[in-house]
């Protein structure tokens, strides 16, 4: 397994390192400023809890399930390490992996100004496999048989997302029809904001995963070895990516917090609570069975589920709809994108 020490080594001898990883924890920022804040965006939206306390919630959950999920299961790390090849040229492939995550930065980035809840999972996958596509010339780079991974965990996010937060919606208003309100109410507010922290928890588990396992290819690129042969994803960079996320939901989150929180649906709180425990059980199937899924499609789809459960009026559909329009850019979006920077990039380096 690669030490601290070998890593800054590595980083000593090979320069180009250097850029790689700063442009990989770049990615790991505007993940956290987007898809970090997204997780625990509605208990803001029913004023269960402040942005300032979501935010410190997120910082901590975010952390405690990257590290703590990858004791138990580095499934969907391994998936991602899988899913592209960039050949035996390392020199080639660490710059196409260098072309592709400027491509996921931008386009996180710009989603961001916007106050749009991309998907960084998206635009990571499709980032790499069209920088993979870019070295091989052809579809060779690419592992079909882990790729169509997204593809499940597309649906299943989907899927269980909306049914469960619509489900567990329409539950509680009939368990709960005859309760006092307002015990009701202060009982759903506290319950939303430990929902969101099992979002947030499974944010770190799931994306931490992704980002994590990019990093440790690039330094095994460098290095001139495989992933598989590096033993593990070492403890310091759980860390590492797990304190860049944390950064990045700080620095950035409030914006996209507002867009989710309170712009898509306006929510009741045992509503906010039945989303956000939609969210959490999808993610942690797919965490545990190697799916690489987005945590703002699954938390959004439990959201609009559990506000079209009350009343379908409820949901604003025009936001809803430019952020599926996103996601459905963003795997040709990104895949372009990073098929034409390193095209570019292996030309000019």
């Amino acid at each position: 397994m690669v030490t601290f020490p070998q890593f800054l080594e590595a980083l000593a001898s090979n320069p180009f390192l250097i850029v790689v990883m700063v442009l990989i924890l770049g990615s790991i920022f505007v993940n956290g400023s987007t898809d970090a804040a997204n997780a625990i965006a509605e208990p803001v939206g029913t004023r269960s809890i402040s942005v300032r306390n979501a935010i410190i919630m997120s910082v901590i959950c975010n952390f405690i399930g990257l590290v703590g999920m990858s004791l138990i299961s580095t499934a969907v790390a391994d998936t991602m390490s899988n899913m592209v090849d960039f050949g035996g040229d390392n020199r080639a492939a660490l710059i196409a992996l260098a072309a592709a995550t400027v491509g996921i930065v931008a386009w996180g980035v710009g989603a961001w100004a916007f106050g749009i809840p991309t998907s960084e999972s998206h635009a990571l996958i499709a980032g790499l496999t069209g920088a993979a596509i870019a070295v091989h010339g052809d579809l060779g780079g690419v592992n079909m048989g882990e790729w169509i991974k997204v593809v499940y965990g597309l649906v299943l996010s989907t899927v269980l997302g909306f049914g469960a937060g619509w489900v567990i919606t329409r539950l509680i208003t009939i368990v709960c029809k005859n309760a006092d309100r307002k015990k009701a109410d202060n009982f759903f507010g506290r319950m939303q904001v430990v929902g969101a922290a099992g979002v947030a928890l499974m944010h770190g588990a799931q994306d931490g995963q992704k980002f994590m396992s990019t990093a440790c290819m690039a330094i095994a690129l460098a290095e001139g070895f495989s992933v598989s042969d590096m033993g593990g994803f070492p403890l310091w960079i759980q860390v590492l990516c797990a304190a860049t996320m944390a950064v990045g939901t700080a620095v950035g989150g409030k914006k996209i917090i507002k867009t989710v929180g309170t712009g898509m649906v306006k929510m009741e709180k045992y509503q906010g609570f039945a989303a956000s425990l939609s969210a959490t059980g999808s993610l942690l199937v797919a965490t545990l069975t190697g799916l690489p899924v987005s945590t703002t499609h699954a938390k959004t789809a439990a959201i609009m589920g559990a506000g079209a459960a009350k009343d379908v009026r409820a949901v604003n559909w025009s936001v809803a709809k430019d952020m599926v329009l996103t996601w459905v850019f963003t795997f040709p979006g990104c895949g372009v994108i990073g098929f034409a920077l390193a095209k570019l990039f292996l030309m000019v380096f």
